[in-house]
């Protein structure tokens, strides 16, 4: 059913500022006329099929050509929100986007809120809620990982997998309803065994989706890799190197770093976010202990911990126990640097590198990828959730599931598993938009541009 709003929006969809060309779009009801009215083609945009593109000029009221533009038609229901929609393509002027957004505002079109045409395209059923985030990360998207990830929701992975269990929910649920109708005849329509055998299946698919998280976040939001040692062990050299720039400054002297310097490369896909971290050891130095502070906090926050000692001051047992007070020892890379100086050397480690020469680089490279992705693998057909919002409505379902469960167990009457059961359906459908409130819709699209 397609959402009735009397309403036209209008929004620049293109980034700000000067380019080759800028797009606007406008979609509602008074789409056409309103477009018809300022622009002057071969012949009338109502007139127009869908899918077409038309080249002619944009008047003002007094009649003077504002821009040579092209013109897109999609009309209803064929169009991204679902609605008559028109994107005017004109000169990457924003002086001539901002006289066209006017001239349209002053013929009854109003400014589109953040993320309205895809708020619209929900409403009228073009796309569900996990599409619609997806879309954000598609516009996000850094990595090919990410790209990857997002393209996957977007074309409905994860919604498939997930209205399919709904489905079993609520197929099962319906059952439990109906013997509640003919409770008095002691009419079975189902045993509550194969309706606990039934849940738990989907608890396994559901445990499933949650181990996926992991690795979802991971491809969506990059990994966080704090670099840490005592000072002059060669942090600042291995940033610069993996950077292939000198972003850091290296230097003999020690506690050279004195703040936490942040950036960002991308390994196979994956985003890292490097935190070059100053030396932590016991300072009276001001500023630099404010560096020891800011460099305790980074490894708290950080998904791995690249541990970086050298063949000269060998391991560093003290600083590694202050670290795993921080974080668990499984999110730590033990990294031996400078082996250029002394290659017989024996001090244990994950992975012996030169940040020097590049020597053993590649090790650490695929070291990183295997830590921050774990041990499961997921191929292009699996559906991943990335997403803390669908992340916590699982948990929730699963909650569901295990109380429903407890009932049938305990010989509950049926009204118990039934509200357990449409408890873990609503849930479920909080993920694709089935079931949702104001409040969730304007706090997701609140977070898109404007002309998205």
């Amino acid at each position: 059913m397609i959402f009735s709003n009397d309403d036209t929006i209008t929004a620049i969809a293109t980034p700000m500022g000067t380019g080759a060309i800028s797009v606007i779009r406008i979609s509602g009801i008074k789409s056409i006329p309103v477009v018809d009215k300022i622009f002057k083609g071969k012949s009338p945009i109502s007139k127009s099929p869908s899918h077409k593109i038309h080249y002619g000029k944009i008047y003002n009221g007094s009649r003077n050509v504002v821009d040579d533009v092209l013109v897109s038609v999609f009309r209803s229901p064929n169009s991204y929100t679902g609605e008559d929609s028109i994107e005017i393509s004109t000169h990457g002027s924003p002086f001539v986007t901002q006289k066209i957004i006017k001239l349209l505002l002053e013929n009854g079109i109003r400014l589109a809120e953040p993320g309205e045409f895809t708020k619209r395209a929900f409403l009228n059923g073009k796309i569900d809620l996990a599409q619609a985030e997806a879309v954000a990360d598609v516009i996000n998207s850094r990595t090919e990982a990410s790209l990857k990830g997002a393209r996957n929701q977007l074309d409905g992975l994860l919604s498939k997998k997930v209205n399919a269990l709904r489905e079993e929910l609520i197929n099962s649920s319906s059952l439990i309803e109906l013997e509640l109708d003919f409770v008095e005849e002691n009419i079975e329509f189902v045993s509550l065994e194969q309706i606990k055998k039934k849940l738990e299946g989907i608890i396994k698919e559901i445990d499933a989706l949650l181990e996926s998280y992991t690795f979802g976040r991971i491809i969506r939001d990059g990994v966080n890799v704090a670099l840490v040692g005592k000072p002059n062990v060669g942090k600042s050299s291995l940033l610069n190197y993996m950077l292939k720039e000198s972003r850091a400054i290296v230097s003999h002297i020690p506690g050279t770093t004195r703040d936490v310097i942040r950036e960002e490369v991308s390994i196979n896909g994956i985003l890292f976010r490097l935190y070059d971290t100053a030396g932590i050891r016991f300072t009276e130095d001001t500023v630099e202990k404010e560096g020891v502070t800011r460099s305790r906090n980074a490894v708290k926050n950080s998904d791995i911990v690249i541990f970086i000692y050298d063949v000269n001051s060998g391991y560093a047992a003290g600083l590694y126990k202050e670290i795993l007070k921080l974080i668990p020892e499984e999110r730590i890379i033990k990294l031996l640097n400078k082996i250029d100086l002394n290659r017989k050397s024996n001090i244990p480690s994950d992975v012996k590198i030169s940040a020097l020469t590049g020597e053993g680089i590649n090790d650490l490279f695929q070291l990183l990828e295997t830590k921050a992705m774990g041990s499961k693998s997921y191929t292009e057909k699996n559906a991943v959730v990335s997403n803390l919002r669908h992340f916590e409505a699982l948990k929730k379902s699963k909650e569901s599931l295990i109380r429903a469960i407890d009932s049938i167990d305990k010989k509950f009457s049926g009204e118990f598993i039934a509200v357990d059961l449409r408890s873990a359906e609503n849930s479920l459908g909080e993920i694709i938009g089935k079931v949702t409130s104001d409040d969730i819709l304007n706090n997701i699209f609140s977070h898109f541009c404007i002309g998205k």
